[in-house]
């Protein structure tokens, strides 16, 4: 019997994306997969790119809100010396130089001088809204495109390896980010403080959060457990939500409060954190305000 056949349970999925779909085509794969069309995706990736993308079904495509804002890890490939439109491989080429002679050193100090908190500007072909225009479509519409830089933090940028091929450098890296990281612009920006540019010739995200590739599993696993009638790995709202933020466990007067929105008594936790009941299922998320927990999210809504 096929996961559609016993219907979806209400969960996240790790999925680890393959090269060449859109986030949206790994969404309709799982709708398929799962059987049913309540399916959604937090942290979109290019086509170019693979890796972890955090698929939700039903009523937990809600946790994807909390989702979107972790911190992310990548391993990535930097190519010097060519710049192209996109500034990753699927572009046209923009401008060629030679790299051979760029040092090792000076490479390692330019990626350097990007970790931290830094002001980055968006690669022209990305998600941004330009007056209720995404950029990318703007400049496949052959527009040029100006945007404003954003705030990040590059935690980390470790070189791995440095490879040198012709005219040109391949640069091996492990980039730990907050959202809203670029690395495409990680490339561009490398290839023009060295006066050469660069693109990415390779992106492989490995990390969100609490998500990483040890619990991913490829659309064709996925297809054929579902077909074997096996359990998809799903994470269930629960365990999903504890790897979010931090939990409290409800008594059942306080779950029963919570299935009809109402607060209930501070616990003391800082910030956002779900509240499970005995059995570890999701409730609702909080937030406290005083001596009063307000539920932001309601999961177990009463009947």
């Amino acid at each position: 019997m096929t996961a559609a056949q016993n219907g979806p349970q209400p969960g996240l999925i790790v999925v680890d994306k393959p090269q060449g779909i859109t986030s949206h085509g790994v969404v309709a794969r799982m709708r398929r997969i799962c059987g049913t069309r309540k399916v959604g995706h937090g942290g979109t990736l290019d086509p170019m790119a693979t890796g972890v993308l955090i698929v939700a079904v039903g009523k937990a495509t809600k946790l994807l809100t909390y989702v979107s804002g972790l911190d992310k890890s990548y391993a990535a490939t930097i190519r010097l010396g060519r710049s192209t439109v996109t500034d990753d491989a699927e572009g046209e080429a923009t401008a060629t130089a030679d790299a051979s002679a760029v040092a090792d050193e000076a490479i390692r100090a330019g990626l350097a001088a990007m970790t931290g908190e830094i002001d980055q500007v968006p690669s022209a072909v990305s998600a941004v809204k330009i007056d209720g225009q995404r950029a990318y479509k703007r400049v496949r519409d052959g527009e040029a495109v100006e945007l404003k830089p954003r705030r990040v933090t590059i935690a980390a940028i470790e070189v791995l390896a440095i490879r040198r091929e012709g005219s040109f450098v391949d640069v091996d890296v492990d980039v730990s980010c907050s959202s809203g990281t670029y690395i495409r612009a990680i490339a561009r920006d490398l290839g023009a403080a060295l006066d050469v540019g660069g693109h990415l010739t390779a992106l492989r995200r490995t990390r969100i959060g609490g998500f990483g590739l040890d619990t991913a599993a490829t659309l064709e696993t996925l297809a054929e457990r579902s077909d074997a009638g096996d359990p998809l790995g799903t994470l269930t709202m629960g365990d999903a939500a504890a790897r979010l933020m931090p939990t409290r466990t409800a008594t059942d007067a306080e779950a029963k409060a919570l299935s009809y929105g109402k607060p209930l008594a501070a616990a003391g936790i800082e910030g956002r954190y779900a509240v499970l009941d005995a059995g570890g299922d999701l409730l609702a998320v909080m937030t406290e305000h005083g001596d009063t927990a307000k539920p932001e999210t309601v999961f177990a809504a009463a009947n």
